[in-house]
């Protein structure tokens, strides 16, 4: 198994206006094993600082290293030797149109100078454990965009690498097959101890599966920690917008309040979990202080497997009863944060 440590890397870009600052000052500690996303809107750096974890883009600035040994120290023969360990999806497959699902797999076996019958032995093996065994003879123009990535899988897998790096690996598909692959890379997470490093602009990818996160914006990390305790309690604006912008409902019943009763008060988000979900809160808390509390938005989400609910709540315009409130929810085991992003 093998970890990644990033050291105050920068990259830059020569553009026709000037220099384009794409990466700044970014540090990261990915551990073996782990499931590691990293998020952020459209220009944010991610897709580069990904690349960066096995140098197909070379830090203007900082260190990369990998179990130890900085890549940057590599001459470029050690370099592509040191790339075999490190695994990559991409958003559209990028697969051989013309070679058939089965030569696919065996394409960067070939390149390791491995005979015909042993590649296409392993592919197979390969093609089994994403789910494929039965298309070795179809060609990507034959299959959905789920088998297709699945193929992308078993390819990234041929080389036994240590590190997947998946670049936006699931944007191109639909929910429901979005779920089928997250499902297959922790499998493999567990199965091999491979460590996966997921880039995405969506918050429901990472909190479906990823233990940690970092969260970027213009090309800095301004936010890294747990998956859990960032959903509960994010301290950044952008986490708190990528958040409300996660729609993954996991059930019907989620609601948004389309009528507020209440205008101009002080608005919050709780989250709780199954081992705070016991005592109706609201209920209680306006039982006990006898004020009305709006809530304008309520659901369910799989936070890394456990049910995480999040609400947004509004006091009653010039409550003094606030802080009390707000005590007694996190005396019932609630996590309170602002609620700024989530609602106009």
């Amino acid at each position: 198994m093998s970890g990644i440590v990033i050291e105050n890397v920068c990259k830059t870009f020569l553009a026709k206006d000037g220099t384009v600052e794409a990466l700044k000052n970014v540090s990261l500690t990915i551990d073996s094993g782990d499931i590691y996303g990293i998020i952020g809107m459209s220009g944010a750096g991610k897709s580069t600082l990904v690349r960066c974890m096995n140098f197909l883009e070379v830090p203007t600035e900082g260190r990369v290293m990998i179990d130890g040994m900085s890549l940057g120290d590599f001459s470029e023969k050690e370099l592509r030797k040191q790339r075999e360990d490190i695994g990559m999806i991409f958003q559209h497959f990028n697969l051989l149109m013309q070679k058939s699902v089965l030569e696919n797999v065996c394409f960067p076996l070939y390149i390791q100078g491995q005979k015909k019958p042993e590649a296409r032995k392993r592919a197979a093996e390969l093609l089994e454990i994403v789910g494929l065994s039965d298309k070795q003879n179809a060609y990507p123009a034959q299959l959905s965009g789920g088998q297709k990535q699945r193929v992308a899988i078993a390819r990234a897998l041929a080389s036994d690498p240590k590190i997947l790096l998946c670049d936006e690996a699931t944007s191109a598909l639909d929910p429901q097959t979005t779920s089928s692959i997250l499902e297959l890379l922790q499998d493999i997470n567990k199965q091999f101890g491979i460590t996966i490093v997921i880039i995405t602009h969506q918050m429901s990818v990472v909190r479906e599966v990823c233990n940690h996160v970092a969260i970027m914006k213009e090309g800095e990390v301004v936010e890294t920690g747990l998956v859990s305790e960032i959903f509960s309690n994010p301290q950044s604006l952008v986490a708190r917008e990528l958040i409300s912008k996660d729609k993954g409902s996991d059930t019907e019943n989620s609601r948004t309040a389309t009528q507020p009763l209440i205008k101009s008060g002080e608005i919050i988000r709780i989250v709780f979990s199954e081992n705070s979900a016991f005592e109706p809160v609201i209920a209680n808390l306006i039982l006990t202080f006898r004020e009305p509390v709006n809530i304008l938005r309520a659901d369910t989400k799989n936070v890394g497997g456990v049910a995480k609910g999040e609400m947004i709540l509004e006091f009653a315009k010039g409550s003094t009863n606030v802080e009390a409130m707000k005590a007694f929810l996190k005396e019932r085991g609630l996590a309170i944060g602002e609620a700024i992003g989530y609602v106009d």
